[in-house]
C-alpha cells in the first residue's frame, strides 16, 4: 500500500477524534463559554449536520481540482477551523468553526476515498478504504479518550490545538505523495498528471451525469445500507456510558474503557474485512449482517451483565464496522461513473446514520424506553438493513 495512504489516515484519525471528541467536553465547553449544557450539545448536531450536506457540496465544487489541491485545501481548513476554534471566545463563533470544520472534513474524506481508490489497483479499493477507516477507529480507541485526557489536564482548547497540529503530517503526506497537476482516475493504480486526450478518450462524465447514478438501483441501495448500518452503530455508541453505569451497574472509569472496547473491535472488524471487501462482499454480508443483529439482540437481553456487556461491545465495533467498511466499498464499486463524486456518495451515506442513528435513539429514549431502548433501535435498523439486502440479492438476479 502507498505511504501516502498512511498519511492520509492520520488526516482522518485527526478529524474522527474532532467529531467525536465532543462528547467528554461539552460540560467544560459550557462552562467556559458560559452557554447551558444543552446549548453546547449543538456542536455536535452542527458538525454532523455538516457533514452529511457537506460531502455532496464540496465535492461537486472541488470536482474539477487537482487532488493535491482539494487534499490540501480542505486539511488546511480544517486545521484553520481548529485554530480558530481554539482562540474564541463566543459560543456562536465556535459554532460556526464547527460548521466549517465538518465541511472540510467532508470534502477531505470525500477527495480521499477517491484518491484512495486510485492509488490502488482496481481489485483492492476494500483494502485501501480499510486503511483510511482505520483512522477512525483508532480515533475511537485512542484519539477520544486521549482527547478528554488533555482537556481534563489542560482545558478543552488544549484539545483544538491538538487536532490542528495533528493535520500538519497529513498535509505533508498530500505534498509528496500527489504531484502538483494529478487528477484521481478512478481505479487506475495511482495518481498521474492529466494526459492530453485522444480522439478515442471519452470525455469526463458532467456533474449531471454524475449525479444521475444516484438513480442506479443498486448504488441507491447499496447507500441505503450503508446509512442504516452506519445508524444501528451510533444508535448504541452515542448513548453507551448510560448503559454501561445504569444498566450493567459498574462505575463512571468503566466508560472510556467500553470506549475503547468499541474501538478496538472497530479496528479490528475494518482489518479483517480489507480483503474480503474486494473478493468476497456478499459472503461478508451475508455473513455479518444477521450475526449484527443477533449480537443487538443479545445485548438488549444480557446488558445487565458486566462481563457479557463489555464483551458485546468488543464484537459489536467489529461487526458493525467489518459490515459497514464492506458496504462503503461497495458504494465506490458501484459509482464507478461518477469518478469525482462517487468519495461524497460514500461520504453522505455515513453521515446520514451517523446523524439519524442517534436521533432515532433519543427519541425512543424520550419515549420512555429506558436505557436499553437504543439497543433495540440499533436492532431495528439492522433488520431493516437486512430486507433492504434482500431487496439488493433480488436485483442482482
Amino acid at each position: 500500500m502507498p505511504f501516502s495512504l498512511y498519511l492520509l489516515a492520520v488526516a482522518v484519525f485527526a478529524m474522527g477524534t474532532s467529531e467525536f471528541m465532543l462528547a467528554g467536553l461539552v460540560p467544560d465547553i459550557a462552562n467556559g463559554l458560559g452557554v447551558p449544557i444543552g446549548t453546547a450539545g449543538l456542536l455536535t448536531s452542527a458538525f454532523a449536520i455538516g457533514m452529511a450536506v457537506g460531502a455532496p457540496l464540496t465535492a461537486a465544487l472541488a470536482r474539477r481540482w487537482p487532488a493535491r489541491a482539494s487534499l490540501l485545501g480542505f486539511v488546511l481548513v480544517f486545521a484553520a477551523a481548529h485554530l480558530a476554534g481554539a482562540v474564541t471566545t463566543s459560543f456562536p463563533a465556535l459554532l460556526v468553526t464547527r460548521v466549517v470544520a465538518a465541511l472540510a472534513n467532508a470534502g477531505f474524506l470525500a477527495a480521499a476515498l477517491t484518491a484512495a481508490a486510485a492509488l490502488v489497483a482496481p481489485d483492492r479499493k476494500g483494502r485501501a478504504l480499510a486503511i483510511l477507516l482505520a483512522g477512525t477507529t483508532v480515533a475511537t480507541i485512542a484519539g477520544v479518550p486521549g482527547g478528554a485526557v488533555l482537556g481534563t489536564l489542560l482545558g478543552w482548547r488544549a484539545t483544538f490545538w491538538a487536532i490542528a497540529i495533528l493535520c500538519l503530517p497529513a498535509a505533508f503526506g498530500v505534498v509528496k505523495g500527489f504531484p502538483a497537476n494529478a487528477a484521481p482516475e478512478l481505479g487506475a493504480g495511482h495518481i498521474q498528471p492529466p494526459k492530453p486526450q485522444s480522439p478515442e478518450q471519452k470525455p469526463a462524465p458532467s456533474l449531471r451525469a454524475e449525479i444521475r447514478q444516484l438513480a442506479n438501483p443498486r448504488l441507491a441501495l447499496t447507500m441505503v445500507l450503508g446509512a442504516l448500518v452506519n445508524a444501528a452503530t451510533f444508535a448504541t455508541f452515542t448513548f453507551l456510558a448510560p448503559i454501561v453505569t445504569g444498566t450493567a451497574g459498574l462505575a463512571e472509569p468503566w466508560v472510556p474503557v467500553a470506549l475503547v472496547l468499541f474501538g478496538l473491535g472497530s479496528f479490528a472488524g475494518v482489518t479483517g474485512a480489507g480483503r474480503l471487501s474486494d473478493r468476497r462482499p456478499g459472503l461478508v454480508i451475508a455473513v455479518g449482517g444477521p450475526l449484527l443483529l443477533l449480537g443487538w439482540l443479545t445485548m438488549a437481553a444480557l446488558a445487565a451483565g458486566p462481563v457479557a456487556l463489555l464483551a458485546l461491545v468488543f464484537v459489536q465495533g467489529a461487526l458493525s464496522f467489518a459490515l459497514g467498511s464492506t458496504l462503503i466499498a461497495r458504494v465506490l464499486y458501484e459509482s464507478a461513473g461518477a469518478p469525482t463524486m462517487a468519495g461524497s456518495y460514500a461520504t453522505a451515506a455515513l453521515n446520514v446514520g451517523a446523524a439519524g442513528g442517534p436521533a432515532i435513539a433519543a427519541g425512543v429514549l424520550g419515549a420512555g424506553s429506558g436505557d436499553l431502548g437504543p439497543v433495540w433501535t440499533s436492532a431495528a435498523l439492522v433488520a431493516v438493513a437486512l430486507l433492504v439486502a434482500v431487496a439488493l440479492r433480488r436485483s442482482d438476479r
